[in-house]
């Protein structure tokens, strides 16, 4: 162990300091964490709807022992992901988690949390990156305006201001990373749902490809919301609000507020599932033309970031719990025909897609309503990704262990796995009793090798068939593991 409880690091800004944690066991060694360190001033008063502004460097030694404030606010409830809520106004903040400031050339990796681009903090104890430090990894995870704030579309105010949060934290990482033990030129992103969508959004960026070398994207929720689109969203809010859709409108707007307009705003009912299954999702990056030129598929076609390594992938269930409990009851009674179109299947569609699952469609038709809202929102992306990328190196997985809650691989299934925390909290609620560890290994291998080397140690996807890493128990690679979601693609 060190001689003090602290350690202390000279970042550009000004020094910081962190305190150094022991291993969960004698096998385990110690890693150090740097926690709410500011990449940005507090996004208030005029800087509220501005791009985001780069912290003034300070004097003396600034305290990162705690968790910044997040955009998150409020007592969220039961989430799948513990994500607590930090109050405060300095919500623009890194965490960095290191086997040793005094390391030097160590892989980053770079954590973007999901939650919706509405909800979801970097301050889970799952994103602890004591894990990754275990296998010589640095670990990052950044804190990003969220919701109507951080996308929408205010006449007068920079669009994207979410996404130029993450812009600048990763150029917060190319300054700084070094003196944490880490290499700017070996940076990996990666994140989950909303995260996912994030990264593969960074990936089809040409502004951003200097900021990073490698993505992991699991669970793409990839949003590319149309201009007018946003607009349109913007007007209607501003009208409930009763100002004008303007920075000098919404500056009279208090946050409480605002996060009102927009809970009711984006609601989804049974009614509109289809439009968000078609249209995704109403506040998100938005192809504005200027920072993001074009949809993010067009600029993978296109060969944006090809020179990147990319693996994605999706859980084979992750919305049926949407359809579970009292809802599945109800479907008991409902036409699989109405059902279908509620989540927007093309008829032309259903007879081949049906055949191509029928293990699930033996299962009822919650199960079956689940499937196909996951294999439209989620896992038809895999392979539209995989196939907009050409030769480009890509890596594909399917994770398939049914939890032992749910029975059924569901949304955020895979997150602890990946960062092999089976025994942090909240994990039973989501997995069950006894999650395998030996699963855990694997994936968490698989992306420290990918971090490490630009390879997660499996055949790269090429073609339509191309080879799967299907992770269960045991884990297996398949080819064409994707063959039931292919008739929608």
């Amino acid at each position: 162990m060190p001689d003090s409880e602290y350690v202390e690091v000279e970042t550009a800004d000004g020094r910081v300091r962190g305190r150094w944690r022991s291993g969960r066991d004698e096998r385990m060694p110690r890693s150090a964490a740097f926690l709410g360190i500011p990449f940005a001033e507090p996004p208030v008063g005029a800087l509220r709807f501005q791009a985001p502004m780069p912290v003034r460097p300070w004097h003396g030694v600034r305290d990162a022992l705690e968790f910044g404030a997040t955009a998150q606010r409020g007592d969220q409830g039961e989430t799948l992901i513990p994500e607590p809520s930090v109050e405060g106004e300095s919500t623009l903040t890194v965490n960095v988690f290191t086997p040793d400031p005094a390391d030097a050339g160590l892989p980053v990796l770079v954590w973007i949390h999901g939650g919706g681009f509405t909800s979801g903090s970097p301050a889970s104890p799952w994103y602890d990156g004591r894990n990754f430090n275990r296998d010589g990894v640095v670990t990052v995870s950044i804190s990003y305006r969220l919701g109507f704030d951080g996308f929408g579309s205010i006449e007068g105010a920079p669009s994207n201001r979410g996404v130029r949060d993450w812009l600048l934290a990763l150029q917060w990482v190319q300054h700084n990373i070094a003196a944490f033990g880490g290499d700017p030129g070996r940076v990996t992103i990666a994140g989950q749902s909303a995260g996912g969508g994030a990264v593969l959004t960074l990936l089809g960026m040409p502004k951003a490809q200097h900021l990073f070398h490698g993505v992991y994207a699991i669970s793409s929720a990839l949003t590319d919301v149309a201009a007018s689109r946003a607009e349109a969203l913007g007007r209607v809010l501003a009208a409930k609000a009763g100002v004008e859709p303007t920075v000098d409108g919404w500056a009279t707007v208090d946050e409480k507020r605002m996060l009102a307009l927009q809970k009711a705003a984006i609601r989804v009912t049974p009614r509109t599932m289809a439009t968000l299954v078609d249209d995704g999702l109403s506040l998100g990056p938005v192809v504005d033309g200027e920072l993001i030129e074009r949809p993010t598929r067009e600029s993978l076609r296109a060969g944006v970031g090809a020179d990147k390594p990319l693996v994605l992938g999706a859980t084979d269930d992750e919305f049926t719990m949407v359809f579970g409990g009292r809802v599945a009851k109800v479907l008991r009674w409902v036409p699989r025909s109405v059902m279908l179109d509620r989540l927007g299947l093309d008829r032309s569609l259903r007879a081949g897609y049906l055949a191509a699952n029928a293990d699930v469609v033996r299962r009822r038709t919650a199960r079956l309503a689940g499937r196909v809202l996951t294999d439209r929102m989620f896992r038809a992306g895999v392979l539209r990704v995989a196939a907009d990328r050409g030769d480009a190196p890509t890596w594909v997985y399917r994770f398939s262990w049914p939890s032992g809650r749910f029975g059924f691989a569901e949304h955020c299934l895979d997150v602890p796995f990946f960062f092999d925390c089976l025994d942090g909290p909240g994990i039973e609620a989501l997995a069950g009793p006894n999650p395998p560890q030996e699963l855990a290994d694997e994936v968490h291998a698989g992306a420290v090798s990918f971090v490490s080397s630009g390879d997660p140690g499996w055949p790269e996807h090429e073609g339509d068939a191309g080879i799967v890493r299907v992770y269960d128990v045991p884990t297996h690679d398949v080819a064409d593991a994707y063959a039931a979601v292919r008739v929608l693609v």
